[in-house]
């Protein structure tokens, strides 16, 4: 069961009654005198109640919520009034939010990479539904392409290429054939190229981890979600303005009781995802990683729950550092993205903020020098298969360089500014 945001959400008036009911003041006065320093005012225009809304949802789902000051020193209706678009203040306000907290070396977790605009957090411009949702993903790589390339070697190494995580619906066909081959030819290398994968469905990068990973992991921790103690200890009482809706548009009742966000299960021990075994595909001892600047998010997570478990080289450079997830939340006419959740391995492993380093390095734009045309990722890769076994591989590079160059040029045509980790599943409480 997930929820997704619906279109009946777009109606005024019931936008207005959620922004009046997001600020959630304990205060009973009308005017704003005299507002404790937690409670934001009751009354106030509409652009004023989105302000509140923004730092107030903050202050419960945030990741990082304890670094935020309370709200009257925050100040929101001060602080951005007479800033327009009003869009340019949610903007900077959500920016804000984003740089109380610090790490090791003094900075932001959600340091500025291009202007104000957070690392990770984000604000949408529409509400979308679940189908919009993936229709974003399909429109930055088509499913149908989902998987570019399925090559296979009579030394048992297998490649695929994934430009995006979508919908678990639109490519579990293809994977299962995919690994079917795999199975049948009983490959004991992978290569997974994720030099563009920016992410995309956490249950499809968790339904390809199934699909790699042998037997013997059955029923071990592929990977957990770690979300602020507030949500935890289910105390983020603002979420009850969520509803929780299902594939068609319409909030979930369970017992005759409409759900809510709020309802959602954030407890630790509700949040571990461990290993399903999923197809025939038990022989794979090692596996590379494709790797650049690009690859991010889910990306990255499928890389993280397999370095406990089975040898993992990464070839390429330095990964981009998401190891934090989303659910989307409904102000105005707006999805704000606000990172909630850490991910973490089975190691309890998060520590890569700052991307995940190559083992092998590999520029992107480094160029053949020997004449043949060839990958020279998949080169890289194969002299670190032959080091070990000591025999050439017959796998061709030169035709998945083709392959790949053909994608890149997509990939910018197409290219999204963010693909967020798309978090579908709950569990209730």
């Amino acid at each position: 069961m997930f929820f997704h945001l619906s279109k009946y959400l777009r109606s005024y008036q019931y936008l207005f009654l959620i922004l009046i009911a997001a600020s959630y003041t304990s205060c009973k006065k009308d005017s704003d005198e005299d507002v404790p320093p937690n409670a934001s005012p009751k009354t106030g225009t509409r652009n004023e109640l989105t302000l509140d809304s923004i730092f107030l949802y903050a202050k419960e789902i945030y990741y990082w919520q304890e670094a935020l000051p309370d709200y009257a020193t925050f100040n929101p209706r001060k602080r951005y009034a007479g800033i327009f678009p009003e869009r340019t203040a949610y903007q900077k306000e959500l920016f804000d939010i984003t740089q109380y907290k610090l790490n090791a070396a003094g900075l932001p977790y959600e340091k500025s990479t291009s202007g104000e605009y957070p690392r990770y957090s984000y604000l949408a411009e529409e509400q979308m539904t679940s189908a919009q949702h993936a229709a974003t993903l399909v429109s930055i790589m088509p499913s149908s392409e989902g998987i570019q390339k399925v090559e296979m070697s009579k030394d048992k190494i297998g490649y695929l290429s994934f430009h995006s995580f979508d919908p678990l619906s639109n490519m579990k066909a293809e994977l299962d054939k995919a690994f079917e081959e795999f199975a049948f030819t009983g490959i004991e290398a992978l290569i997974i190229d994720l030099r563009h994968n920016q992410g995309g469905y956490v249950e499809t990068a968790e339904y390809i981890a199934n699909l790699i990973a042998p037997s013997s992991l059955q029923s071990k921790v592929m990977f957990s979600e770690l979300f602020n103690p507030i949500l935890r200890s289910g105390r983020a009482s603002i979420l009850r303005h969520q509803p929780y809706l299902d594939d068609n548009g319409n909030q979930v009742r369970k017992d005759g009781k409409l759900i809510t966000l709020a309802d959602i299960n954030f407890s630790e021990n509700a949040n571990i995802t461990k290993f399903t075994k999923a197809g025939k595909l038990e022989t794979v001892k090692k596996i590379y990683f494709l790797v650049t600047g690009k690859t991010a998010s889910a990306s990255e997570l499928l890389i993280s729950c397999f370095k406990p478990h089975l040898p993992v080289r990464l070839v390429g450079e330095r990964t981009y550092g998401k190891p934090v997830g989303f659910f989307p939340v409904n102000i105005d006419q707006y999805e704000i993205y606000l990172a909630s959740f850490l991910l973490r391995n089975a190691d309890g492993w998060s520590d890569y903020f700052d991307g995940i380093p190559a083992d092998i390095l590999v520029k992107e734009n480094a160029v053949d020098l020997s004449g043949d045309n060839q990958d020279i990722y998949i080169s890289a890769v194969l002299k670190d298969i032959e080091g070990s076994t000591g025999k050439k591989s017959s796998l061709s590079s030169k035709k998945m360089a083709t392959v790949h160059r053909q994608q890149s040029e997509l990939s910018i045509q197409q290219s999204s500014d963010f693909i967020p980790i798309v978090k579908r599943q709950f569990k209730l409480k």
